[in-house]
């Protein structure tokens, strides 16, 4: 499935997915926010669509993320009213390249009829759906039927265990019913968002037994800074390692004045950390112990990473391939030469009253050893020569 420029599912790599947190109804606010984010390197970027205001300023939030070049697929969020404002304000409806709803809220009495109206309106206008149920605004409907039934068991289960799968059922249910009104079976992808991370890996995985939509995968709720981060990384890397999941999001609530490009960061770190994609230049570094008390160990690995981060968006211009670098920063003589040849380009600094030199390994060879008081510039001036070495040669065009 294709949203905008970007390919969902089959044998593709997996989405980064960022939010917005601006007012919508601000489209001067939230166009720089979608930018910056894909700027990041969000590949999708939702915002959410609540009021008649907001539906309006769709159509010009785009058309100025559209003027900066950035050509990052846009999201409509839709909960309660979204049958109302895709009807009322089919600029909006146009603009956006993709719609999420949520089963468990498009209404009560007229639950059926209102999320038909918004299917249709994607299946006329070529839009992809994300049918996200999320475990807070869960059908109760659905849900008080499953327990009814479970209570019939002779072995009941656990009311987790029957929320899960009311959730797994909802989702599934309203992708049929979906399909049925004509939306194409490859314009669908579904969630299931729950806060604990145990709960999230034993949903999808039942999606991916019990169907082939792509996947979305996120944490709700994860949490404030290193928790958030750990709780998403402990819940997405078992399914990811798996090959479940086409999309990821990171919902890292930011600390107060916190950068909003934090959980793009976090994504793809997870990501590179699995083998799955790779995004930046990675610096290994030994955490150090009582052999490298000095701090001129810690400095040099935050300089190297400092540098590393610096150069990348020129290197990215320049040099086809630089994101797939790999750098160590090791420290002591009893792992960190061996450590350091694993990497592209590593260095073992001296620890605390061992010998003051700092082996310099290239492709798993030692090239050279580094003494006095200028490693550190030294040390970037070999990266600089091997990354033109190596990722040089791939930008240069093939000669006749």
């Amino acid at each position: 499935m294709r949203v905008g420029d970007v390919v969902i599912g089959g044998s593709h790599p997996v989405v980064v997915q960022s939010m917005t947190n601006t007012e919508t109804a601000d489209a001067e606010a939230t166009a720089r926010q979608v930018v910056e984010l894909s700027r990041a390197g969000s590949e999708l970027v939702r915002i959410t669509v609540n009021t008649d205001e907001a539906a309006q300023a769709v159509p010009r939030i785009v058309q100025r993320v559209r003027a900066e070049g950035v050509r990052v697929p846009v999201v409509g969020d839709f909960h309660y009213n979204g049958h109302l404002l895709l009807t009322r304000f089919p600029a909006c409806a146009e603009a956006l390249d993709k719609y999420r709803i949520n089963p468990g809220n498009v209404g009560t009495k007229h639950r059926d009829e209102n999320f038909a109206r918004i299917i249709q309106v994607a299946r006329d206008r070529g839009k992809p759906v994300r049918i996200g149920v999320n475990w807070g605004s869960l059908d109760q409907q659905l849900l008080t039927s499953l327990m009814e039934d479970n209570a019939r068991r002779e072995r009941p289960w656990s009311a987790r265990a029957v929320t899960l799968e009311a959730m797994v059922q909802s989702a599934l249910r309203s992708a049929r019913l979906a399909e049925e009104l004509g939306l194409p079976h490859d314009q669908i992808v579904l969630s299931a968002k729950v806060s604990a991370a145990p709960d999230l890996i034993a949903v999808y995985r039942r999606l991916a037994e019990l169907s082939d939509y792509p996947l979305h995968l996120g944490l709700t709720e994860a949490g404030m800074g290193l928790p958030g981060i750990v709780a998403s990384a402990a819940a997405l890397a078992p399914l990811l390692t798996a090959g479940i999941g086409d999309t990821i999001r990171v919902s890292i609530t930011p600390e107060p004045g916190g950068d909003r490009t934090e959980e793009v960061r976090v994504a793809q770190q997870i990501l590179q950390a699995l083998g799955l994609r790779t995004f930046t230049p990675q610096v290994t570094a030994c955490p150090g112990c009582g052999r490298t008390t000095n701090s001129f160990f810690q400095e040099m690995a935050r300089d190297i990473q400092a540098y590393l981060q610096e150069q990348l968006p020129a290197w990215r211009e320049r040099y086809s391939g630089v994101e797939e670098l790999k750098v160590a920063v090791m420290g002591c003589v009893v792992n960190g030469p061996g450590e350091s040849r694993h990497a592209d380009v590593g260095i073992s600094l001296p620890g605390s009253a061992e010998e003051p030199k700092a082996p310099v390994y290239v492709d798993g060879r030692l090239r050279t050893t580094l003494q006095g008081d200028d490693i550190v510039p030294r040390f970037i001036e070999l990266l600089n020569e091997y990354v033109e070495t190596r990722f040089g040669r791939k930008a240069e065009p093939a000669r006749r």
